[in-house]
C-alpha cells in the first residue's frame, strides 16, 4: 500500500493510500476533528465513487474495528502458534465485583491482572478501545485481552471471587 500525505492549508490534513489493486482511499482531517473519507475503485479517477463523513467516536470506531476489535481472522497455523500465548475473552462484570461503578484507570486492572479491556458492550452500546475514564457497570461485558492466567485472575475479578 502506498501512502502519501499532504497539508492542506486552512482545512487540515489529506491522507492518501493507494491499494494493490489501483483503488483509492483519500482521508481528509479537518482541524475541527472532523474526518471525511473518499473512495475511489479507480486511484486515477478524478471523482469519488463513494464519500463519507465521520465525527470522532465514529473514527474511533472504526479504527479499532479495522484493527481488529471485534473480529480479526487468523490463519489456523498462526491460530495454534498463539492459543496459549495470547487470548481474547468476554467476560460480563458481576454486581458483586470490585471493579463495579469504578472507571478503567481507577481500577488499575492492567497492574493488577496484566489483562487489558478493549473493547466494552454495554446494553445496546458498543465501546470499542475504551478511553480510561469509562465506569464499568454491572452487566457490562468486558472484551479482554491477556495471556490465558491473566484473564483467568481478571475473570475473577470480574465475578467478585477477588476482593483485592
Amino acid at each position: 500500500m502506498d501512502i502519501k500525505t499532504a497539508e492542506l492549508p486552512g482545512i487540515g490534513k489529506k491522507i492518501s493510500f493507494h491499494t494493490s489493486e489501483n483503488s483509492m482511499i483519500v482521508l481528509i482531517i479537518h482541524h475541527s476533528g472532523k474526518r471525511d473519507l473518499y473512495f475511489f475503485e479507480d486511484a486515477d479517477s478524478d471523482e469519488a465513487d463513494f464519500f463519507i463523513t465521520l465525527n470522532g467516536e465514529e473514527t474511533r470506531q472504526l479504527g479499532a474495528q479495522l484493527l481488529g476489535a471485534i473480529y480479526q481472522p487468523v490463519d489456523t497455523d498462526k491460530m495454534k502458534m498463539f492459543q496459549d500465548k495470547i487470548l481474547i475473552e468476554w467476560i460480563e462484570l458481576s454486581a458483586h465485583s470490585s471493579l463495579v461503578n469504578k472507571s478503567i484507570g481507577d481500577s488499575q486492572i492492567r497492574t493488577r491482572t496484566g489483562a487489558s479491556i478493549i473493547g466494552i458492550v454495554k446494553g445496546e452500546n458498543t465501546i470499542a478501545v475504551p478511553d480510561i475514564d469509562v465506569v464499568l457497570q454491572p452487566g457490562d461485558v468486558l472484551m479482554t485481552l491477556g495471556k490465558k492466567e491473566q484473564i483467568a485472575t481478571f475473570a475473577a475479578l470480574c465475578k467478585g471471587e477477588d476482593q483485592g
